[in-house]
């Protein structure tokens, strides 16, 4: 591991955590320091991401909201690395995973253990009460499973994100993630064998590939100005409605400002 990702993760490991390294949910950052260097190769020499709008991060409690896309979720954990790379104060940013995630072996323990968290409303608002960063994804399973045909379309959002935002004064960040997209191209779900093995949504058929592993496309990470909207999180569903669309609708933009800038699929 260089120095310099020596620093960053120590630096997390620092971060809102008890006398026993860890928090009230299991996150213990030095737990998964041996697979920094993994993270940090798949984020500057794998996806070669490049984000945009760093400055834009907030400091204290903040929602980030990002589309979600690629058969696995690389896209959270790019997005997660970039607020450790990029910032000049890294900060942790805790992902908000779907509930079928805390029964997979082994891997709710890595996700425990790396920030994320089951995304249960009161998991929530204790981390922004503890001025952290929370990241979301109000497509779910929606968006990481959609067809190749659908790509950079978002889906339905989900709606607590914005109340959660009302509830906890807390801003929301507009991200959105052009190239993840075209890593795992699905052409079809097969339905049955996806409930057999648990999957929410269908086990996919991706092509080229055989299985759902990454190609090697550039990720472009754009990060939008803070959306701050006022109320208390109890406003009837018509308001929250607006919010969520306003949200939604200003990533879709970036989405497609983003497909206009990069020159390519691996550029």
């Amino acid at each position: 591991m260089s120095p310099k990702l020596e620093q960053r993760t120590q630096a997390l490991s620092q971060q809102n955590l008890n006398s026993f390294h860890v928090d009230p949910f299991g996150c213990d950052p030095q737990s998964v320091k041996p697979l920094m260097p993994i993270f940090h190769w798949l984020y500057k020499s794998y996806f070669r991401c490049k984000t945009y709008g760093i400055s834009n991060i907030p400091e204290g409690r903040v929602i980030v909201v990002a589309n979600h896309s690629g058969q696995l979720p690389f896209d959270g954990l790019m997005i997660g690395m970039a607020f450790m790379l990029e910032l000049q104060k890294p900060r942790l940013l805790r992902g908000m995973a779907e509930r079928w995630s805390a029964e997979l072996p082994f891997v709710n323990t890595l996700f425990a253990r790396g920030g994320t968290v089951v995304g249960e409303p009161s998991a929530c608002e204790e981390l922004l009460r503890r001025e952290e960063a929370v990241m979301v994804f109000p497509e779910g399973v929606r968006g990481i499973s959609k067809l190749y045909k659908d790509r950079y379309q978002l889906t339905d959002f989900g709606h607590g994100f914005a109340r959660l935002a009302l509830k906890m004064k807390a801003p929301i960040l507009p991200v959105a993630l052009v190239g993840a997209e075209d890593q795992a191209p699905a052409i079809a779900k097969l339905s049955r064998l996806g409930k057999w093995l648990g999957a929410p949504t269908g086990f996919p058929i991706v092509f080229p590939q055989i299985l759902p592993f990454p190609l090697p496309v550039r990720y472009h990470i754009h990060i939008g100005k803070p959306m701050w909207f006022h109320g208390t999180g109890r406003e009837d569903e018509s308001i929250v409605d607006s919010y969520v669309d306003q949200t939604k609708n200003q990533i879709q933009k970036m989405l497609d400002r983003g497909l206009k800038m990069r020159k390519g699929v691996f550029f």
